[in-house]
């Protein structure tokens, strides 16, 4: 069965974005990117709420063309238009290409998809994270903790309305000094 794997940047007193929803601040340079494209191409699909999903979308199904971006990034941009994508969204009725919009976060519907077969899921999003975190849908979760403190904003973990005991799988520190921290949830 596949897993559902929560990929996100925080700073380090756990926002993901600024009050006035700037990520800008999330350090992602080649080492990153290439050490992120690693695990994305053994993925099988993004899964994101609508607002991640338009941010992603607006830039990277126009970025593989501009010569100025690093391998990495052309490498990334690849992966994003070919990994099936899945987006949240209320107001939604269609996406782009390789998409497909998921009205509500219905358990018994999440289940049917990590039953399929394929690599793992990818998830980034908070507000969608915290619903998957409700109905215990979520199977790792993979931060990437920046060197910045941001004294205020949206904390990545949003009154889930849970308590996960977690087991660490690994860290990784990065020459940017973004340092990933990998949790699988224990078994039950």
């Amino acid at each position: 069965m596949r897993k559902i794997i929560l990929m996100m940047s925080v700073s380090l007193d756990g926002f993901f974005e600024t009050i006035d929803r700037d990520i800008s601040w999330g350090l992602v340079d080649d080492e990153l990117l290439g050490f992120l494209n690693g695990q994305f191409r053994g993925m099988g699909a993004f899964m994101f709420g609508r607002i991640t999903y338009d941010v992603m979308a607006d830039f990277w199904n126009t970025a593989a063309p501009d010569p100025d971006i690093s391998a990495p990034m052309f490498e990334f941009a690849g992966i994003w238009r070919e990994m099936p994508k899945f987006v949240f969204s209320r107001t939604r009725t269609q996406a782009g290409s390789n998409t497909t919009v998921i009205h509500d976060v219905v358990p018994e519907h999440i289940a049917e998809l990590k039953a399929q077969p394929g690599g793992d899921i990818v998830l980034s999003g908070a507000n969608v994270a915290s619903a998957l975190m409700r109905h215990g849908l979520i199977d790792e979760f993979r931060i990437r903790v920046n060197p910045i403190v941001l004294g205020q904003g949206r904390p990545l973990f949003e009154d889930p309305g849970v308590r996960m005991d977690l087991r660490l799988e690994g860290t990784r520190t990065f020459g940017n000094g973004v340092v990933l921290l990998h949790y699988s949830r224990k078994s039950a």
